[in-house]
């Protein structure tokens, strides 16, 4: 914890998976934040997104924010790599996961995407979602990836990247404010699926601290259908 922000973050099972293939990671001490949400359905989605969180988290930060995104990018550029050659070892279709980073400047913050793990940022009672998911057309509860091999039905949403997915990777960017009293959420799709934007809006709005806003979107959530794991990281800055 520093004094220019406090975090709070927290991953659950829910009410009908087996096992939990979503992954947090928060590091005030890098000033980075991280939601990965293994692929459901698909082989290992659990070692996907936990692979994601422990190259992240193995990272540190010691030059300026331009080396430490690049060094973002190349562990998750080897993540992929991994990935898709213990697809191929194991015979699968794909091991993938989505993920969204938030990192820290004192004049900015960075949020990168790959899949539909969000990032939302609250400020003065308006609630934007910052990343842009990688979906084509309405997803069901499974995430599938929509690559060369894979069959949806017509008119089913599916991923359109993914870490793990293909040889190459691409990783979104987009450069959001860095105001005391702003909020960010990251989150995996088990959020969205059970809550309205507004009612994540009326979570950042009901608390003023991370881990209230926290508590109720996961109370939400899990009160719901709780279809898939529920993941969220939450991020107020500070005075």
């Amino acid at each position: 914890m520093t004094d220019r922000y406090v975090s709070a973050g927290l991953t659950v099972t829910g009410k009908v998976r087996r096992h939990n293939e979503d992954a947090i990671l928060v590091r005030d001490d890098l000033g980075l934040w991280v939601v990965a949400d293994g692929m459901g359905g698909h082989s290992a989605g659990d070692y996907a997104s936990a692979l994601i969180a422990q190259r992240l988290g193995a990272l540190s930060r010691s030059g300026s924010v331009f080396d430490f995104i690049e060094a973002i990018e190349d562990a998750l550029e080897q993540a992929n790599a991994d990935l898709v050659a213990m697809a191929r070892t194991r015979g699968v279709d794909i091991i993938g996961s989505t993920v969204v980073v938030l990192v820290h400047h004192p004049d900015y913050m960075l949020c990168g995407w790959v899949g539909d793990s969000r990032a939302y940022c609250m400020e003065a009672g308006v609630l934007e979602q910052v990343s842009r998911d990688h979906v084509h057309g309405m997803k069901d509860d499974v995430t599938q990836f929509g690559g060369a091999s894979a069959a949806p039905s017509p008119g089913a949403g599916v991923l359109t990247r993914a870490i793990g997915a293909e040889d190459r990777l691409f990783v979104d960017w987009q450069v959001a404010g860095c105001r005391p009293g702003m909020q960010f959420v990251l989150c995996s799709d088990g959020i969205n699926k059970e809550m309205s934007d507004a009612e994540i809006a009326a979570a950042c709005q009901r608390q003023g601290d991370p881990q209230g806003v926290l508590d109720d979107l996961l109370g939400l959530a899990l009160g719901r259908a709780g279809r898939d794991n529920v993941s969220a990281v939450v991020v107020r800055l500070q005075d």
